[in-house]
């Protein structure tokens, strides 16, 4: 039984470095055997199917073939339609209510444990607010990400070392539901 997933790759084609062409990802994601391979945007997108491995494995195996290939350590986090649907179903923000741009999902390696965020003064940070998910985080951001000092404090060492986090905004959000749904 074949499985389509979501592959995320963090922080590639940004300002010009670690660039990783998608006809070349998705030329390599091919060779290394897994099918239907279709990419989203430049940011770091790839939607395939696979009949072996889990999430997990399935990474480990992308960021190995990326590095041999291009030279480069990618993270890469890989999630299969149901999460990624899960998520997009669990948002605790009202996604239709808001522009694209206000709403993030920041996909996680591992659970959220929220002893990380314990630290962060939430009410200094108003407007601006984040909730936890199945690892995920959820950021919303009126002014958009850009501007955000939640999301820069959201994004320090302290909160996210030892796990992969890689941000997509909502448009991403619904576009990789819609693209693993078969």
């Amino acid at each position: 039984m074949t499985t389509t997933y979501a592959a995320l790759l963090r922080g590639i084609n940004v300002g010009g470095h670690r660039k990783l062409p998608m006809a070349e990802l998705r030329a390599l994601m091919q060779e290394t055997g897994y099918d239907g391979v279709r990419t989203h945007l430049q940011s770091g997108q790839a939607v395939f199917t696979c009949g072996h491995g889990d999430e997990e494995s399935l990474a480990a195996e992308l960021a190995a073939a990326i590095g041999k290939r291009f030279g480069f350590a990618v993270d890469v986090i890989v999630r299969d339609h149901a999460y990624l649907r899960a998520v997009a179903d669990a948002c605790p923000f009202p996604a239709a209510a808001l522009e694209p741009r206000q709403l993030h999902v920041t996909y996680l390696s591992v659970p959220a444990d929220p002893s990380r965020y314990a630290d962060i003064d939430r009410a200094a940070h108003l407007p601006e607010e984040f909730r936890l998910g199945d690892r995920a985080l959820y950021l919303y951001a009126p002014d958009g990400l850009g501007r955000s000092r939640l999301a820069e404090r959201l994004a320090r060492r302290p909160v996210t070392g030892g796990l992969i986090a890689t941000t997509r905004n909502w448009n991403t959000v619904v576009k990789l539901v819609e693209m693993t749904a078969g």
